[in-house]
């Protein structure tokens, strides 16, 4: 082929690939500008205004979400906290169907945490995925950052949109306002989804350490189990840490058992807990649990720390009788209450409330136990459902002032012990 041709061809060919890079960077451009434009409308539709938002299910939520601020919340009893009740309800909360079983909601868990504990209720609703009560508590800064998460939660991730309802807690004098102004915050959460709002919130989880919110900040645990207990429609309620979870079938063996028997009003269904030294694989199973605590794996729950305050459970009883994994829930033993036992039990929503003058560390769960024994309650131990604590817990991880707590709280049990026996007049119990 003469030179000449060869360098035609070659012209032709360099200026067909010029043309095809200059429409690619030209569709690029286009790409990214069409991104933006997507991005301002998915921040408009998250958090814009009324005028500027899109009808729709995101734009339901939003109105939901700003009707329940702009009530301002109800203080509590001692004026110190603003409460924020439902201030975000799941789509099982909002839409029970006719017709549905009503069984289905006969059972909720409630529990309760800070922000900086809030990543766990990822790992508790694969276990747990029934309807579910949070009392979140917040203080500072927190507040609006806690309010845009939960938004964001219920938002973005099916689960905790279809059966978490959310409460928010803080100081009488702080407010909770809609997150418009925290879109910076939500940058690319509409491509993440959930995994994204969890890793928000896994960044967040070491920001102070167990009930070291600040030096003048008390966290009201009793007040925020109240919340969540009265924050749920189901009959029965099973009140647990955020950092616990329960055995695999809790919720359809409850519901079996249902069938056959209600418990008396009177009476509490206890669950065994556990803690457990590595958090890769939490047991299923009371099989599973059993493996587990045979090898050292698993423990009960505050052995190190207070093995009294679990110990009337009777472990060793527990663990060595044969349990179906399936099946209804079954009372293995009834025991009597005695100090200091503080068990987590299935009770009824007429259970008499956990006292709200208890804050942070010592006694919060012990006086509830205390008021049940005294007003005539049963502790009926179940054969075949357990709770397992994240974690081992050991000294020396406890914030600074938890001896100067447990104290101080020690002292007003007393107190409380002495208003029991006006309460209960006729009781002859006593704690």
């Amino acid at each position: 082929m003469p030179f000449s041709k060869k360098c035609s061809v070659f012209k032709v060919v360099l200026s067909a690939l010029l043309i095809v890079a200059l429409l690619q960077l030209i569709y690029l451009s286009f790409l990214s500008k069409l991104h933006g434009k997507e991005q301002r409308y998915r921040y408009s539709e998250l958090f814009g205004s009324k005028k500027n938002a899109h009808l729709g299910e995101k734009n339901t939520k939003k109105e939901r979400l700003r009707y329940s601020l702009s009530s301002g919340g109800i203080f509590d009893n001692s004026g110190q906290y603003r409460i924020y009740k439902n201030l975000i309800k799941s789509d099982f909360s909002t839409s029970q169907k006719p017709g549905a079983d009503p069984r289905s909601h006969h059972l909720s868990l409630a529990t309760h945490t800070t922000i900086n504990n809030l990543h766990h209720l990822d790992s508790l609703l694969e276990r747990w995925r029934n309807p579910l009560s949070v009392a979140i508590f917040a203080h500072g800064q927190d507040v609006r950052f806690a309010t845009a998460l939960v938004y964001a939660l219920s938002l973005f991730c099916p689960q905790v949109q279809e059966l978490v309802d959310f409460h928010l807690v803080c100081h009488s004098e702080e407010t909770a306002s809609f997150p418009e102004q925290d879109r910076e915050h939500f940058a690319g959460l509409e491509e993440q989804g959930c995994p994204g709002v969890f890793a928000k919130l896994e960044s967040h989880r070491d920001k102070y350490k167990n009930y070291a919110i600040g030096s003048n900040v008390s966290y009201p645990n009793n007040l925020l189990r109240n919340v969540a207990r009265t924050g749920t429609d189901a009959a029965y309620v099973l009140v647990i840490d955020i950092d616990m979870v329960p055995s695999a079938d809790l919720h359809h063996q409850f519901v079996t058992m249902l069938m056959r028997r209600e418990p008396p009003q009177d009476e509490v269904l206890v669950l065994p807990a556990f803690e457990i030294r590595h958090t890769r694989k939490m047991p299923a199973s009371k099989a599973e649990l059993v493996q587990l605590y045979q090898v050292g794996e698993v423990r009960p729950f505050y052995e190190e720390l207070c093995p009294r305050c679990q110990a009337p459970t009777n472990y060793s009883r527990w663990i060595n009788l044969a349990a179906k994994s399936s099946g209804p829930l079954e009372v293995a033993y009834t025991l009597n209450w005695v100090d200091p036992w503080e068990p987590f039990y299935i009770g009824a929503k007429t259970v008499p409330l956990y006292d709200e003058n208890f804050k942070q560390y010592g006694f919060n769960r012990i006086s509830q136990a205390c008021e049940l024994h005294i007003a005539g309650f049963r502790f009926s131990v179940v054969s075949n459902a357990f709770l397992v604590h994240r974690g081992f817990k050991v000294q020396g991880e406890f914030h600074s002032r938890k001896d100067e707590e447990n104290r101080r709280n020690r002292l007003l049990f007393r107190s409380f012990k002495e208003g029991l026996k006006t309460k209960y007049p006729n009781s002859p119990r006593r704690c």
